[in-house]
């Protein structure tokens, strides 16, 4: 089985990736390692529990959280093809080398309510390019579909790196010498499913079109649907996406009535685009419930949005629901 640094020699070579963007995902990716390490430790290197601090969007950070940040900060500020960075832990955007190319956006630790529980957790990053001119926050607002290379690594039962430079996705395992080994190079959600994943607590918050549409597949063989559909909710959107990416599935994290003002939970630059990315290119799809999610054009670093993704059918559906 290749190894990581061998998959990116040849896989730049096949496709013609710059060097440039190539050593900037080896960086995120060197820093992954180190945030597996801290993970792993654990209650043993006194990592657990809360930080005692908010972020930008006033949720409590937990240790994890501050650390896995820090280390990516450090790491990619010293590689002089980053221009610039953000992360849903930071109230704005960082400057880094200022002749860099590319600009790389993340959420450090995603699902991080799960990590004193020892449930998967995981690093989102996404990669753009830089436009020209001098850097500021619009640098960062491009639409999903202008990303170069993104991906998620998953600190569960394996560590896990996922990744796509827009051609297929590629995932790694992470070995016992913390060198990361290619493990699968095809990958493919089908467009059909009977898995769902949502947080059936919030029902009585949905608007119309999700009622409709969770209500059909509640009911089961007996609905309109003629089936029976199972249901799984692990709190950790990067864990739920790499199940649908090992075996089908919809994913929703939709709107809902208890802020208007809102248009979703889920952060747009740091979570819905790169998984997004990495969902289109094993052929399944990701929208707001509206609009194809990687057409979206940002207005700010930290854009919430709703999200259904994963198999193509169901995700077509809770769409047409939501355009009657």
């Amino acid at each position: 089985m290749p190894t990581f640094s061998q998959y990116l020699q040849q896989h730049s070579q096949q496709h013609g990736i710059a060097p440039e963007l190539t050593s900037t995902v080896e960086s995120i990716v060197a820093a992954c390692v180190e945030i597996s390490r801290n993970v792993r430790l654990g209650a043993l290197s006194g990592v657990l529990g809360e930080a005692g601090t908010g972020n930008i969007q006033g949720e409590a950070q937990k240790k994890l959280d501050v650390i896995a940040n820090q280390i990516l900060m450090d790491t990619l500020r010293k590689n002089p093809n980053v221009a610039g960075l953000a992360s849903e832990e930071e109230d704005d955007f960082v400057a880094a080398a200022e002749s860099g190319g590319y600009l790389v956006l993340f959420d450090p630790l995603d699902g991080s309510s799960n990590i004193d529980v020892n449930i998967s957790i995981g690093t989102i990053f996404s990669v753009l390019k830089k436009p020209q001119g001098s850097l500021h926050a619009e640098s960062f607002l491009q639409k999903g579909s202008e990303q170069v290379a993104a991906g998620y690594v998953l600190y569960g039962v394996q560590t896990l790196l996922v990744l796509t430079f827009k051609h297929g996705v590629n995932v790694f395992t992470l070995n016992h010498d913390n060198e990361w080994v290619e493990t699968q190079s095809s990958m493919s959600i089908p467009a059909q499913t009977a898995e769902f994943a949502i947080n059936m607590s919030n029902q009585r918050h949905w608007e119309a079109p999700v009622q409709r549409y969770i209500g059909e597949l509640l009911a089961g063989k007996d609905g309109v649907r003629g089936k029976n559909y199972n249901m799984r909710w692990v709190a950790s959107m990067v864990a739920e996406v790499h199940r649908i990416l090992t075996r089908g599935g919809v994913f929703l994290y939709p709107k809902d009535n208890r802020d208007p003002s809102k248009a979703g939970k889920l952060r747009l630059m740091y979570e819905a685009n790169p998984l997004g990315l990495v969902v289109e290119q094993v052929g399944g799809k990701i929208t707001n419930a509206r609009e194809n999610m990687l057409d979206i054009r940002p207005t700010g670093l930290h854009q919430r949005v709703a999200v259904v993704l994963g198999s193509a059918e169901e995700v077509e559906l809770v769409r047409q629901y939501h355009a009657e």
